[in-house]
């Protein structure tokens, strides 16, 4: 993921300006526009900072979500080139919504948001393309941009999951984010997420090693849905919880 976006963004007329009339007249009194933000800021500050005017913390956001973001959509679409081209368009999208950004919920959380918008129109437009213009997605098969043989058969499980579910648990696993950071995504009850994603991991069991899946299943259905989330498949890659 290149790390160009900033310096080109931050130079052009997409920055995000507020009106002559909204500076203060006094710069002590407006302590974001004066000071580079610290990077131990939260993500949370360094937005509203921007907001303000202060260019490092955007930059400081893009270098802290560009991969993460990156990673988002090559999971998704498996195509390196468009991954990085939807990453640029989160970003610009982000720069465009500063000036109505509200910290109502984590700033990742929000950001995701932008990037699933984005990837919606990103499937629709490859939906419209094969249906009308007789275009095929030539996507290649995303199990080879994992080096291991484990990720491969972990890759090769999740998508023959339900798409609900696969969603879930790739927003769990790799996005590492939380049941109310999910059921907020996805516009799903908590509760929904909490039970989608047990019964997405007993799937994946299933497929990853069929013949311990039934004696799990077994003894999970008296073991509480948080007790045992996070335990460990058998022969899963480290790293992975299921």
């Amino acid at each position: 993921m290149q790390d160009a976006l900033p310096a080109f963004v931050l130079n052009s007329e997409t920055l995000l300006r507020k009106p002559m009339s909204d500076t203060p007249a006094n710069p002590e009194n407006s302590p974001a526009q004066a000071e580079a933000p610290r990077p131990g800021l939260s993500d949370e500050r360094l937005m509203l900072a921007f907001t303000q005017g202060s260019s490092e913390a955007f930059t400081e956001l893009f270098h802290r979500y560009k991969q993460p973001i990156y990673g988002f959509f090559c999971r998704r679409i498996s195509d390196p080139a468009s991954a990085e081209e939807l990453t640029q368009e989160t970003f610009f999208a982000l720069l465009r919504a500063a000036a109505h950004y509200e910290p109502r919920a984590l700033f990742r959380t929000y950001l995701y948001a932008i990037g699933f918008k984005i990837l919606r129109a990103h499937r629709r437009k490859t939906a419209f393309r094969a249906a009308f213009l007789g275009r095929r997605n030539s996507v290649p098969d995303p199990s080879k941009h994992d080096a291991t043989e484990s990720g491969l058969w972990v890759r090769r499980a999740i998508a023959k999951l339900e798409p609900v579910d696969r969603e879930i648990v790739m927003l769990r696993e790799f996005e590492q984010l939380s049941y109310a950071e999910i059921a907020d995504l996805l516009q799903l009850p908590l509760n929904t997420v909490r039970s989608r994603l047990f019964r997405a991991r007993i799937a994946l069991r299933e497929l990853l090693d069929p013949s311990s899946a039934a004696a799990s299943a077994e003894s999970q259905k008296a073991t509480p849905v948080n007790a045992s989330q996070d335990a460990a498949a058998p022969g899963v890659q480290k790293g992975f919880r299921l």
